[in-house]
């Protein structure tokens, strides 16, 4: 099983700078990424000018579970976020994040627009922080003004977009024709779910608009000679089969990194396995500063500064859960380059679908199957079965590959102390939870929003942006 390491970085800590970009709900639709009819050319660019992952996974396939991850660099279970933070879920008290560490190195951190780490954004660890809107307009206009007033360096500047959640408000993203790309394999090919994919596209085409503005406005200061830029999304894109499952669509995220221009870099393409955890310990080594020994995720900057020299795999195994969206839904997953393998311990539907996408277009021109029940274990041949569609885990072809992961999966399990309640206890406290944070409130919260009041934030330090609008309900 793969181990954490000290921090590998072949050179002298340097004192660079670190933009990160994050996205909702996109999973790896770009054009970058072989998308068929996806417009997003300023971020095509900045895989061609940087290094394009090929194979990174959120180690959740839901919101604040994969952030925690990245943030924190510990599993979901071990960090305390492994539900929703508007279902009232937050992180343990001993949690330290990215910014925290950073801040406590002597980098100065900035938040713009989109967090969904916690209800209380002042426990983050940022010296400043404007969550109040997180449309990528406003978001990036926020940066680029702070860009431009000669911030403090070195800097963390992190910069969150609501895109691209549903839904995808034809005033904001206008489609285009839904027949003019080619419907994914894992879908069915369905004027409704033809409709939802063209909506989508739209809203990846603005997002990606504003990236190209924020670059260019770290090019215009003389910054991207020192900045480390990296562009994620927290999971896959809102459709069935894939956002709030452990299949590949569910957690394969697109994830390109550019080093600071004066470092000489050259462009590659990372096929290795990489995973959500991995994104912390990474760039602590990257800029020089110690990986915790709490950390649970392994660095790759060695391997990143090395490219094709690069000896051996960081990885050859990584691991997934879910355990709280919408319901109580507890499964694992461990995922190498040939097979990914399932465990679900709880008796759910083949498709247990978070409400956004159930109330879709695609989620309504789905068959009436997706009522079926799901197998105790899943096992797929990840090249034979792109997809994951044939599940070979009572083949008794594939037994030993089957007990083998089993045994990587349950020795993770037990190494990260993962334990989860049975299905009454499991239920009883997501409702639990879920009442006494809406008691807080003392309304539902408007999770549909890009605006932090509808949200449901809870810090009273949150600074107020003047176009926020009032509460309204979901």
């Amino acid at each position: 099983m793969t181990t954490p390491r000290e921090g590998a970085s072949s050179t002298a800590p340097r004192r660079d700078n670190v933009l990160i970009v994050h996205w909702h709900d996109l999973g790896r639709t770009l054009g970058a990424y072989g998308s068929s009819g996806v417009q997003s050319p300023n971020l095509d660019r900045l895989a061609r000018e940087g290094i394009l992952f090929t194979d990174a996974h959120a180690a959740a396939p839901l919101c604040s579970p994969s952030r925690g991850a990245i943030f924190s660099g510990r599993y979901p279970h071990h960090n305390g976020l492994v539900g929703l933070a508007h279902h009232g879920w937050e992180y343990h008290d001993d949690v330290r994040t990215l910014p925290s560490l950073l801040s406590e190195s002597g980098w100065y951190t900035s938040l713009f627009g989109m967090q969904h780490e916690s209800a209380y954004p002042s426990r983050l660890g940022y010296h400043e922080y404007d969550v109040t809107n997180s449309y990528c307009d406003y978001v990036v206009n926020r940066a680029q003004n702070w860009l431009r007033r000669f911030p403090p360096t070195p800097f963390l500047l992190t910069a969150g977009f609501f895109e691209t959640h549903r839904p995808y408000p034809i005033e904001r993203y206008v489609p285009g024709s839904p027949d003019e790309f080619d419907v994914p394999t894992y879908l069915p090919d369905d004027p409704a779910v033809r409709q939802d994919l063209a909506e989508f596209h739209a809203s990846i085409e603005v997002a990606d608009a504003a990236v190209g503005e924020l670059l260019a406005t770290l090019e215009e200061q003389g910054l991207d000679d020192s900045t480390w830029v990296f562009f994620l999304t927290d999971h896959g894109e809102a459709f069935p089969r894939a956002k709030s499952t452990l299949y590949s669509r569910g957690t394969g995220i697109a994830f390109i990194c550019r080093p600071p221009r004066r470092l000489g870099v050259p462009p590659s393409v990372y096929d290795g396995l990489f995973s959500g955890v991995d994104v912390l310990p990474t760039i602590l080594d990257l800029v020089g500063v110690k990986i915790p020994a709490e950390v649970q995720g392994v660095s790759h900057a060695r391997e990143l500064q090395l490219g094709a020299d690069a000896t051996a795999p960081v990885r050859s195994e990584l691991f997934t859960e879910k355990t709280y969206h919408d319901t109580f839904d507890p499964i694992r997953a461990v995922r190498t380059k040939q097979f990914s393998y399932i465990e679900n311990y709880a008796n759910r539907p083949l498709l247990d679908l978070p409400l956004d996408i159930l109330n879709s277009l695609s989620g309504s021109a789905l068959a009436d199957d997706k009522q079926a029940r799901r197998a105790a274990r899943e096992l797929y041949d990840l090249i034979n079965d792109p997809d994951e569609v044939d599940n070979l885990a009572e083949n008794p072809e594939f037994a030993s590959v089957r007990d083998e992961l089993a045994e990587l999966l349950h020795q993770w399990r037990d190494e990260t102390g993962d334990s989860m309640p049975d299905e009454a206890e499991g239920t009883e406290f997501a409702r639990r939870a879920m009442e006494e944070y809406l008691a807080k409130l003392e309304r539902r919260p408007n999770v549909r929003s890009a605006y932090s009041r509808d949200r449901g934030l809870l810090d009273p330090d949150v600074v107020e942006s003047a176009d926020a609008p009032s509460v309204s309900a979901e």
